[in-house]
């Protein structure tokens, strides 16, 4: 039997519009598919469904960047609140969690619907 990987996050989402735009610039991509009714978004997350559902609960997940700190200022140039600046959140002596030598900086803002969203780097120590 093959084993479990993850396949979609749900997000909860009071106005699909206004978080798919959210969304799209946060991405940096279109969505996969909408259908209203009954009110759903798909967005591609390297193989794993973001769905934006009025249904859902708020989650949160946590997006790997490449550049944490110039995506912390684009957003915030935009009005996202940013809850937590980035920083050093875990430090990877080894590959358990993570690359070895590696630091793991995070940041955390607010979507367009009020939830929380992590935003990850992974920096060579220095």
């Amino acid at each position: 039997m093959p084993g479990m990987g993850l396949v979609q996050i749900a997000q909860h989402a009071d106005d699909l519009g206004r978080a798919t735009a959210f969304y799209r610039d946060l991405l940096g991509t279109e969505p996969l598919a909408s259908y209203d009714p009954p009110g759903l978004v798909f967005f591609d997350l390297g193989g794993i469904r973001l769905l934006l559902d009025r249904g859902a609960p708020s989650a949160l997940h946590y997006l790997g960047v490449d550049d944490l700190d110039a995506t912390v200022e684009r957003l915030l140039a935009a009005g996202v609140e940013v809850r937590s600046e980035p920083h050093v959140i875990f430090g990877h002596d080894d590959d358990t969690l993570g690359p070895a030598d590696t630091d793991e900086w995070m940041a955390f803002v607010v979507d367009s619907e009020g939830n929380l969203v992590g935003l990850v780097e992974r920096r060579p120590r220095g």
